[in-house]
C-alpha cells in the first residue's frame, strides 16, 4: 500500500491539476472570420467553466451559421465526450461545404479534450505512424507551360517532394476544334451543371494538345516526382476516359475529380479503362459513401477534406475503412494553421495517408496565425507532428486581428444559447 500511495504522484504528474476532465461543461460558442485574400476562414472556439477552450475551423465557402446552430445543442456538455456529442450533432452537416459546422466543432471537442488530458490529439486517436506529414501544394496555373513547369520547379526547390496541377479544358476551349459542345455554351456556363449532363466533349485535338501540355510540363520537372492533375472541367465520362488513356505515358500520381463523386459506377467505368490511379472525394460527408467507392474499387485513392467529411475521428474511420480494400488516402486541405494542425494529427494516428494538400504555401502570415509549433508551420515540403497537448497550437490574437472581417472577432453570440428543435431522428 505505502509503495502505491508513493507511485501516486507520479502517475499524475502529467495531469493537469485545475483541470478535473469529468467535470467540464461546455459554456460558450464563438466566431471569427478572417477575410484578407486570398483566403478566408472561419475560427470557432469553445469555450468550458474550467477556463480552457478548443479551437475548430468551418471550411471555406461555409458559414459561421452552421457551426452557432450547434450552440444550444452542446452547452452543458462535457466535451471529452466527443464520440457521442459528434452523434448527437451529426445529423445537422451534410456533403459539400454543409458539414463544416459540425467538422468544427467535433475539431474543437478534440482540442479540449487533449488540453483536458494533457496529450495531443495524435495519442488519443491511438498513436502515430510518423513523425512528419509529407504535403502537396497547389501552384498558380498558367496557360504558357514554361511558365506553369517553372512554378512547379520552384516547388520542388522549395523542399516539395510531391506536386499537383490544374489541367482544365479551358486551356484549349478557346481553340478552333477542340472541344464540342453547344454552340455559345462555355466552361464558365456549365459550372452548375453535372458533367455528364453539360453535353461538353473534347475532340482528338483537344485531348492531344492537353496531352502536350503535361509533356512539357514532364520535360522541365523529369518523372521521378509524382504529378496529380485536378480541375478538368465539366466533361463527359468518355472524354474523361480518352483524356486519361493520353495521359498514361506521363505518369500522373492521380486523376481527380473527373466526374461528381456520387456516380460510383462512372468512377468505375474511369478506373477501370485508364491505367492511372483516380481520385475523389472532398465534398463527401461521412464515412459511408467512401466505403460505397471503395467497395467497389470504384477509385484508387480517396480524398476527403476533414473540414467537411465529419472531423478528425469520422476522417480516421474513413482512411481506416479504404486501407481494409487497398485504397490509399491522400488528405484535401485549404485554410488556416487551425485546420492544418487538425489534419497533422489526424495523418499522423492513419496508416494509410499519401499526402496532405496545403494551399498557404504563398501566403507570408499565415504561420504567425497561431503559437505554439515551430516556425516555419510548413518546412520544406512537410509539417513536424507537434507533441504539445491537443492540436498543439494557441491563437495569436494580435495577428489574427491584422486580418479580420466583418464577422467580428468572437463576439458573443447569446441570440444561439436556447436555439431549439425535435431533433430525434426517430420514433
Amino acid at each position: 500500500m505505502i509503495a502505491r500511495r508513493a507511485f501516486l504522484p507520479l502517475a499524475l504528474a502529467g495531469v493537469r491539476a485545475w483541470s478535473k476532465p469529468a467535470q467540464l461543461k461546455i459554456t460558450d460558442l464563438r466566431c471569427a472570420v478572417i477575410e484578407r485574400a486570398p483566403m478566408r476562414c472561419i475560427l470557432i472556439r469553445i469555450d468550458t467553466n474550467q477556463g480552457i477552450s478548443g479551437l475548430g475551423e468551418v471550411r471555406d465557402g461555409g458559414s459561421p451559421t452552421y457551426a452557432l446552430m450547434l450552440k444550444s445543442r452542446l452547452l452543458g456538455e462535457n466535451p471529452c465526450d466527443i464520440d457521442r456529442l459528434f452523434r448527437k450533432i451529426k445529423q445537422f452537416g451534410h456533403h459539400g461545404r454543409q458539414g463544416g459546422g459540425v467538422c468544427a466543432v467535433e475539431m474543437a471537442l478534440w482540442d479540449l479534450a487533449g488540453k483536458a488530458y494533457n496529450v495531443p490529439v495524435w495519442q488519443m486517436l491511438g498513436g502515430k505512424f510518423r513523425d512528419t506529414i509529407r504535403c502537396y501544394s497547389d501552384t498558380t496555373e498558367s496557360h504558357d507551360p514554361a511558365v506553369y513547369a517553372a512554378r512547379l520547379k520552384k516547388r520542388i526547390e522549395q523542399g516539395f517532394t510531391f506536386l499537383k496541377m490544374d489541367l482544365g479544358i479551358d486551356l484549349v476551349e478557346k481553340i478552333p476544334g477542340a472541344v464540342t459542345r453547344p454552340l455559345g455554351y462555355s466552361q464558365s456556363q456549365a459550372g452548375m451543371t453535372m458533367h455528364p449532363f453539360t453535353g461538353i466533349e473534347l475532340t482528338e485535338k483537344g485531348i492531344a494538345l492537353m496531352a502536350e501540355y503535361v509533356g512539357r510540363i514532364r520535360e522541365t520537372i523529369g518523372m521521378d516526382v509524382p504529378l496529380a492533375a485536378d480541375h478538368f472541367g465539366h466533361i463527359g465520362v468518355n472524354s474523361s476516359i480518352r483524356l486519361g488513356k493520353a495521359l498514361e505515358k506521363y505518369n500522373l500520381a492521380w486523376l481527380e475529380d473527373m466526374v461528381p463523386w456520387q456516380y460510383t459506377a462512372l468512377w468505375k467505368q474511369i478506373t477501370d479503362q485508364v491505367n492511372l490511379p483516380t481520385c475523389t472525394g472532398e465534398d463527401i460527408y461521412l464515412k459511408e459513401p467512401f466505403a460505397e467507392l471503395c467497395r467497389a474499387h470504384a477509385v484508387d485513392i480517396i480524398h476527403p477534406d476533414l473540414m467537411t467529411s465529419g472531423g478528425i475521428l469520422e476522417t480516421k474511420k474513413i482512411g481506416d475503412t479504404a486501407q481494409e480494400y487497398g485504397v490509399a488516402m491522400a488528405m484535401h486541405f485549404a485554410g488556416s494553421p487551425v485546420a492544418c494542425m487538425a489534419n497533422v494529427h489526424c495523418a499522423a494516428a492513419t496508416e494509410n495517408v499519401l499526402v496532405l494538400e496545403n494551399h498557404s504555401v504563398d501566403i507570408p502570415w499565415w504561420s504567425d496565425l497561431v503559437n505554439g509549433v515551430a516556425k516555419p508551420i510548413l518546412q520544406r515540403g512537410s509539417i513536424p507532428v507537434p507533441d504539445s497537448p491537443g492540436l498543439g497550437i494557441t491563437l495569436n490574437e494580435e495577428a489574427l486581428k491584422q486580418h479580420v472581417g466583418g464577422g467580428g472577432f468572437f463576439e458573443p453570440t447569446p441570440q444561439w444559447d436556447k436555439e431549439r428543435s425535435w431533433d430525434r431522428l426517430w420514433s
